[in-house]
């Protein structure tokens, strides 16, 4: 019996691991595969957030996980038009296709599927070139939910395309700046086809008259935004306009036909809804105009009148007739005695004043503005070089609840006033001190300012590390700093900026020619960083930059001008790892046809410049021009223009490229921090973003 009983004991048999984890599979689910929708979409999204690409990976992970991602993705973002139908078919839920990375769109590409597309509500052609009527009749037919299109800077689209726009008649908002053809009859069919428009903007549209805008506002009475920026309009359609029930924005900006006649022809006409206008660079208009409108405009939060006009003490007592005004913003104008002081006297309810690059303004007048705007958070007074700390003990005192403060190259303010700012203003976010006298003190006590996320302390030649370290500690949330030429930086303050602000996204080091690869090997641990400017920096290679490529991967602008000891290596790692990359600038390198050709890789790389590339010949560039479909803008020395076939040019230019030639003289040397802005103190620079390089 006992041995009957062993005899049918079953056999003892090895099974090897990878046989044990099938067999168990077979009666398990994926655990993705049992996640509610919802659930998985949230892991996408934060897949997404940390690295667009991974969402690739994702979706290979499982049938599920496919399915999954394909359901989710809501913005298509193609490279090349020919994938376009491919796109479509694998992701059939996106509601907006973005098309600014294809250069080039022909008609046939736009005629998407013969299957109707009803999610589609957006579509962006703004920055793609190459289609025309029969295009944009394809679309409106295959998108019959279509409310958004962007069609800016479409210079070849004429009166036939807008009538195919006005096929899309629940069209809500529309962009046809710079389509220069376009004429009122073209206006007029979108007009009638497109009644339920509530955005309009036609800026740059200069086959457009008075005509066309009346024949718009009687129709579109749903118009709730309407740009008619540098268009050849007069005051004959402004009662139309001023008619329209729900508009609340206008933009005026640029056009000579409005001057204060044509204002003045408003004060019969009034506009209870309109609350954002914008009049800047209106050179016929002055105090008369302005008066008209703001008696025309009782509600207005919004009002732009840069490079417009003087503003007297009569135009600041005007705006008392419009005491919810929130904005105010008087770039370039020229201040006549006690002008700030009756804005401050008129406006208690602002919230942004704008007074950048604006002469007269003095420390009597702003200091007595200022202490009347308890509720002011945002102010500019970039430029104004007669300021000095008795206006910034005034900004200090009176508006301790500032978020935003500009003011570049202000040169008459000390330290010692930047200091009562950073002691003062703690609920700074934004903060442009450029060009000014700002010490380690002054960093120390703006470091205080815990919630700055953006920080622009470029040509301050007296800070170093050891101030640097202060907002490295003390900032977490910065996401933006400038440090563009402020020579004492090193490694140890970028790496402290670098641990102390893990979501930075964008950092200029452009001729801190202190900082080495441990900065950028530093850097690299930012995850969030897309904007990387280090412009001279001799001591970095590409060691440092292959660094910032393998743990950068949504770097997006990278200019290594004078970098000289970055080479082909460099660029075999931004090609292997920086597929987010846009935008390069690497003249001077020492790269070779080699590296150039490896950056063809990039899909999405729209512009290149190349000048002074001793290694780089006329075969290999062209090489690369032909293989970088994406292209858009190339900036080259002059001596290439002659060196490559120019039926070859023609071609890359077809696919929407644009050529610009630069003819600089080759220069190495580069003078001290100091010394450059010294001599840059002698030029007058209209502008200040205008800086010598």
């Amino acid at each position: 019996m006992a041995m009957a009983a062993h005899t049918h004991l079953p056999k003892r048999r090895r099974v090897s691991p990878a046989t044990a984890t099938a067999t168990a599979a077979e009666g398990a689910v994926a655990p993705l595969d049992s996640l509610a929708d919802e659930l998985l979409f949230l892991v996408l999204d934060r897949v997404a957030a940390a690295d667009p690409r991974a969402l690739k990976s994702f979706a290979l992970a499982s049938r599920a996980c496919h399915d999954a991602e394909s359901r989710h993705r809501r913005v298509l973002r193609p490279y090349r038009a020919d994938l376009l139908r491919a796109a479509l078919a694998r992701y059939p839920f996106a509601s907006r296709l973005d098309l600014t990375l294809c250069p080039r769109v022909p008609d046939s590409a736009l005629a998407l599927a013969s299957a109707p597309l009803p999610s589609l509500r957006a579509v962006d052609l703004s920055r793609s070139r190459g289609f025309g009527a029969h295009g944009l009749a394809a679309l409106a037919a295959a998108c019959p939910g279509l409310a958004d299109l962007d069609l800016s800077n479409g210079v070849e689209l004429g009166d036939a395309a807008a009538a195919e726009v006005a096929r899309a008649r629940g069209l809500r908002r529309l962009c046809l700046s710079r389509c220069k053809p376009i004429t009122d009859m073209g206006l007029g069919c979108i007009a009638v086809g497109c009644p339920d428009l509530r955005e309009i903007t036609l800026n740059w549209c200069l086959g457009i008259t008075d005509l066309g805008v009346q024949f718009l506002a009687l129709k579109c009475k749903k118009l709730t935004t309407l740009s008619l920026s540098y268009t050849m309009i007069s005051k004959d359609c402004l009662p139309a306009i001023m008619k329209l029930p729900n508009l609340e924005v206008l933009s005026l900006v640029g056009c000579v036909g409005i001057d204060d006649d044509a204002l003045g022809s408003l004060e019969n006409e009034c506009s209870k809804s309109l609350q954002v206008l914008d009049m800047s660079n209106c050179q016929n208009v002055t105090h008369v105009g302005v008066s008209s409108v703001v008696k025309a405009m009782p509600n207005l939060l919004e009002l732009n009148l840069s490079y417009c006009c003087h503003v007297t003490p009569s135009i600041g007592k005007c705006f008392q007739m419009i005491p919810k005004l929130q904005t105010l913003k008087l770039e370039g104008c020229k201040f006549m005695a006690d002008g700030v002081k009756y804005i401050g006297i008129s406006c208690v309810a602002l919230r942004e004043l704008s007074l950048s690059k604006c002469s007269g303004v003095t420390d009597t007048d702003l200091s007595c503005a200022v202490s009347r705007l308890k509720n002011l958070l945002k102010l500019d007074i970039t430029c104004n070089r007669n300021i000095t700390d008795v206006s910034l003990a005034a900004i200090a005192s009176s508006c301790p609840s500032l978020i935003s403060l500009k003011m570049e190259s202000c040169s008459h303010v000390s330290s010692e006033g930047l200091r009562m700012i950073g002691k003062c203003c703690r609920h700074l976010e934004e903060l442009d001190i450029t060009d000014s006298d700002l010490d380690d003190e002054g960093l120390k006590a703006l470091s205080g300012c815990s919630k700055l996320s953006s920080l622009k302390i470029g040509i301050c030649t007296r800070i170093s590390d050891e101030g640097l370290i202060h907002i490295g500690k003390s900032c977490p949330e910065l996401r933006d700093i400038d440090l563009y030429r402020s020579g004492a930086i090193s490694d140890e303050g970028v790496i402290q900026i670098a641990q102390g602000c893990p979501m930075l996204e964008s950092i200029n080091l452009s001729y801190c020619t202190e900082i080495t690869d441990l900065s950028l090997a530093a850097l690299s641990k930012c995850a969030k960083l897309n904007t990387l400017e280090i412009r001279g920096c001799l001591s970095v290679s590409s060691a440092g930059l292959s660094e910032i490529a393998t743990g950068c991967r949504l770097l997006a602008k990278l200019d290594i001008k004078k970098c000289f000891a970055i080479n082909d290596v460099g660029m075999l790692f931004l090609s292997q790892f920086s597929h987010s990359l846009r935008q390069i600038n690497f003249s001077y390198c020492s790269v070779t046809d080699i590296g150039l050709l490896s950056l063809s890789s990039i899909c999405g790389l729209q512009s290149m410049t190349i000048v002074h590339l001793a290694s780089i010949t006329p075969n290999g560039l062209m090489a690369a021009l032909m293989v970088c479909g994406g292209l858009r803008k190339v900036k080259l020395h002059t001596a290439f223009r002659y060196m490559m076939p120019p039926h070859m040019l023609k071609v890359v230019e077809a696919r929407g490229c644009v050529f610009q030639w630069i003819d600089k003289p080759f220069q190495v040397e580069q003078e001290r921090c100091d010394v450059w802005k010294q001599q840059s103190q002698d030029v007058l620079v209209p502008l200040p973003s205008c800086r010598i390089i």
